[in-house]
């Protein structure tokens, strides 16, 4: 099998990132020679305010005040990891990102520049109030009640547009997925639709 990308997009909370993670093991069975390098905007954001640089001072401030990063950022995260990271044979799982619609021909780009084909977009769908009740019982330190409705008021404003370009764009494989089911459920139909062999 060729080197295979995948988008995952949804609202907060809607598994993501469960089902990429089980989505790298799946490949891994297929195409035990290949590895998956897998990119996360929210911990790649995570461990970057961690420094003490001016940029990672201010990056933290917005973070911890629960605003939106400023896109430069966000696509300097997603070079960063491609940079030091990939060699060009691992599968690319990108988890959380484009989150605004402009960002899309960003990472578009990232394709064309590797010679990749066009990715997979998976479309994890849960309602709002599905989403603030898993963010508000998974008790991560940036999950209070407040930021949690915040950053939902965000996936209507910006990423919701972002996933109606992909679902209208031929150029991409768009699946879309109930995420209101089990784990298992999610992920088999996920495998079932991609069909990768």
């Amino acid at each position: 099998m060729s080197p295979q990308s995948f988008i995952f997009i949804g609202r907060s909370g809607c598994g993501k990132g469960t089902q990429a993670q089980l989505l790298i093991k799946h490949l891994k069975t297929i195409d035990p020679s290949r590895n998956s390098l897998y990119i996360q905007n929210g911990e790649e954001f995570r461990h970057f305010i961690t420094g003490q640089t001016l940029t990672q001072k201010l990056a933290k401030d917005i973070y911890d005040n629960g605003r939106l990063m400023p896109e430069f950022l966000s696509v300097y995260q997603w070079a960063k990891a491609l940079n030091e990271r990939y060699t060009g044979s691992e599968h690319l799982i990108f988890d959380g990102m484009p989150r605004k619609l402009h960002e899309t021909s960003v990472l578009e780009s990232i394709f064309a520049f590797y010679k990749l084909e066009m990715p997979w977009v998976i479309d994890i769908e849960v309602s709002s109030d599905e989403s603030f009740k898993r963010l508000m019982t998974r008790k991560r330190v940036d999950d209070t009640e407040e930021d949690i409705k915040v950053r939902l008021s965000w996936f209507e404003t910006d990423v919701a547009p972002t996933i109606d370009y992909y679902r209208n764009n031929k150029a991409y494989k768009f699946l879309n997925v109930n995420g209101e089911r089990s784990i298992e459920a999610i992920h088999e139909d996920i495998v079932k639709s991609l069909a990768l062999k």
